[in-house]
């Protein structure tokens, strides 16, 4: 059952980390974005610190422990989406973005190797190759009607880098790290931090108006279970079942799935070019997955 729950994983936390795209989306319109963030990663922080309670978790008795998780927190949950949201709404199109998002593989790649021994085998570099390859063919239809890369704000630029930066960076540091601290307190604590943080970002540069109607309180749900539980601690129990790089690769497999959801809900263009690239995108994730070491015969060394 375990080794079909890993086999079953990857392809979950595609479908659901996909979908946080959708629920931006329906959310913006109604609250500003960091206020959104904010608001979502309370909510989160206060849910999972419940359910370690009712689960009797270990909560971290080191206050490095409370250090590591509160920077991973910040990088991963306020730089990387942080970043997305203030480039997207700088004026950088959501295909360029993604674009500079989907170079995480090649970074997390490169910095695994020194940080956690992680060597890659050449079959595994052309997957990660092919998987990027493919990223660009699923987003270059959108790419090819941006006009000028010159007329692209440089800020907006630098918070892409600095989402990409962060994200990679923490990845590396969960699974370095994040095996020692209990899944649900250890996030819990992830979220308290970025949300402070992005409290504050959303106080000094925002007019906090929120528009409470049923879609936002639907989108706003959706990114809490959906998202900030599911996908987050489905994607940090992988991390502790296989390597860094491996769960990285997925990211190639966003923007495809994401373009296809937009096709369904919102009638968004979806051409032959895309479809190609989600097809060479899936094989260049299955090249550096293949025979990945799943550790699920044993239990973590912590609790939930």
């Amino acid at each position: 059952m375990k080794r079909l729950l890993a086999l079953a994983a990857p392809v979950v936390f595609v479908l659901l980390w996909s979908t946080g795209f959708v629920g931006a989306r329906y959310g913006l319109p109604y609250a500003p974005p960091f206020a959104l963030l904010a608001i979502r990663l309370v909510i989160a922080a206060a849910v999972l610190a419940l359910l370690a309670a009712l689960w009797r978790s270990t909560w971290p008795k080191d206050a490095n422990d409370y250090r590591r998780s509160a920077v991973i927190g910040v990088l991963l949950h306020a730089g990387y989406l942080g970043g997305v949201f203030v480039a997207i709404g700088l004026g950088l199109p959501v295909s360029v973005t993604a674009l500079v998002v989907c170079l995480q593989p090649v970074l997390v790649a490169v910095f695994a190797g020194p940080a956690l021994g992680e060597h890659l085998a050449l079959r595994q570099w052309l997957g990660i190759a092919l998987g990027l390859a493919g990223a660009i063919m699923v987003l270059t239809p959108g790419l090819i009607h941006q006009g000028n890369p010159g007329d692209y704000s440089p800020v907006a630029v630098l918070a892409a880098f600095v989402a990409l930066i962060s994200s990679s960076v923490a990845t590396v540091m969960q699974k370095r790290y994040g095996a020692s601290i209990a899944l649900l307190p250890g996030t819990a604590v992830q979220y308290a931090a970025a949300a402070i943080l992005l409290a504050a970002l959303a106080l000094l540069t925002e007019e906090i108006i929120i528009d409470w109607t049923p879609t936002f309180i639907g989108a706003l749900a959706w990114l809490v279970l959906a998202l900030s539980i599911g996908a987050v601690l489905l994607m940090f129990w992988l991390l502790r079942i296989g390597t860094a790089t491996g769960v990285s690769s997925l990211y190639y497999l966003v923007p495809p799935v994401t373009l296809f959801e937009a096709y369904l809900l919102f009638g968004e263009h979806l051409s032959p070019l895309s479809l190609g690239g989600f097809a060479l995108a899936t094989v260049g994730v299955a090249l550096v997955r293949r025979r990945e070491p799943l550790t699920v015969a044993n239990p973590p060394a912590t609790a939930p």
